[in-house]
């Protein structure tokens, strides 16, 4: 759901409705002057950065992983001529 963008200085004044609103799914932006800057988002709404690392010692993968495919899977990988 798009609205009009909310100038600075009326989001100063009403943060708490805005954020009542973003938390209902609304798409809320604030403008300085006539220029969208910013959006105001639920915190739940914006994906985790995934971190390098992260499933470092949940993993195995077996030494077969690095060996060379039978022929027939590595035609079809490359189209199934």
């Amino acid at each position: 759901m798009s609205t009009t963008p909310t100038p600075i200085h009326a989001a100063k004044t009403q943060l708490s409705r805005l954020i009542e609103r973003a938390l209902a799914g609304e798409d809320i932006v604030i403008s300085r002057g006539s220029r969208p800057v910013v959006r105001l988002v639920p915190v739940e709404a914006v994906a985790p950065l995934r971190r390098f690392g992260a499933m470092r010692g949940q993993l195995v993968i077996d030494d077969r992983f690095f060996d060379p495919l039978p022929e027939e899977e590595l035609v079809a990988w490359e189209g199934g001529k």
